[in-house]
């Protein structure tokens, strides 16, 4: 049980976590913290958050639990400012998507990572953005994924593996590095493919009559390029390494497809699409 959470960035990620856990039953008082006093007052309006300050040294002040869900080109200076103000009991715990940067800037601002804090990554989401745009079962079944350091203290990993998993999340723990590259295959590449092609084909020409036949597919494919662009600027530059090593292994795959429709390969073109179909419907199948 949470007495008191303070939500540093309460949009999409932190909203709904808030909703999650007043559903839960789980939070006796949820706290926002940001830069903007009207979306902050926009989800006090929604019933997401009991009240709000701007002055993230006062938001964290009395609160036991404290998720920083900001962009992570914004994590430094938000630990900064609440390095020397929270409670001796609050763990501290985050919702970035890149956690070696995250755990960089915690170095930086805190001196060294503090045991009590907790970093983390819901692997849940859409193509919104906002507090407006929260859901209460947004994490029902859905992956979090823990990146304790060796050092991190054991019960601070238990209380925010409890917090997500009253949110209806599957808790899981996973090493610093492999979490980027996995979720640089997983997530990174697929939103940096989607925002690509959309420009891409932007910059054709006459988008108004291309996109006025764009079927299905292309909705399906190009839904997380309305994702949040500053998010993602920021994504790619934290976990640049990694997100490279893929879409150079891309380029290379994407160049013996354009062999083989250039041979007229139809076999090849066969193998690659069965072979692609069956990976996807067993994803899906589970």
């Amino acid at each position: 049980m949470i007495d008191r959470l303070c939500i540093i960035g309460v949009g999409l990620i932190g909203g709904s976590l808030a909703r999650a856990l007043r559903a839960a039953g789980f939070c006796k008082e949820v706290v926002g913290g940001g830069r903007d006093p009207g979306h902050l007052q926009q989800a006090v309006d929604l019933g997401v958050i009991d009240r709000f300050d701007t002055d993230l040294a006062a938001a964290v002040a009395g609160a036991d639990m404290v998720l920083v869900a900001v962009p992570l080109g914004a994590m430094q200076s938000v630990f900064s400012q609440i390095r020397d103000h929270l409670e001796d009991n609050a763990v501290l715990t985050d919702a970035g998507s890149a956690k070696g940067s995250v755990i960089e800037a915690a170095q930086q601002a805190f001196g060294s990572v503090p045991a009590w804090f907790v970093p983390g990554h819901p692997i849940a989401g859409t193509e919104y953005s906002g507090v407006a745009a929260s859901l209460p079962d947004l994490y029902r079944d859905r992956r979090v994924i823990l990146t304790p350091l060796e050092h991190t203290a054991a019960a601070a990993v238990e209380r925010v593996r409890a917090m997500w998993e009253a949110a209806g999340a599957v808790v899981s723990e996973m090493d610093v590095v492999h979490h980027d590259a996995v979720l640089a295959a997983t997530s990174h590449l697929p939103h940096v493919l989607a925002f690509a092609l959309v420009d891409s084909l932007a910059r054709l020409g006459d988008t108004e009559e291309l996109f006025a036949y764009a079927a299905g597919g292309f909705r399906d494919f190009t839904r997380i390029a309305s994702s949040d662009p500053v998010m993602w600027r920021d994504i790619c530059l934290a976990n640049g390494d990694a997100i490279q090593l893929l879409i150079d292994r891309f380029i290379e795959d994407l160049h013996l497809l354009r062999q083989a429709v250039h041979e007229q390969d139809g076999a090849r073109l066969l193998e690659l699409f069965e072979s692609a179909k069956q990976v996807r419907d067993a994803f899906v199948g589970k």
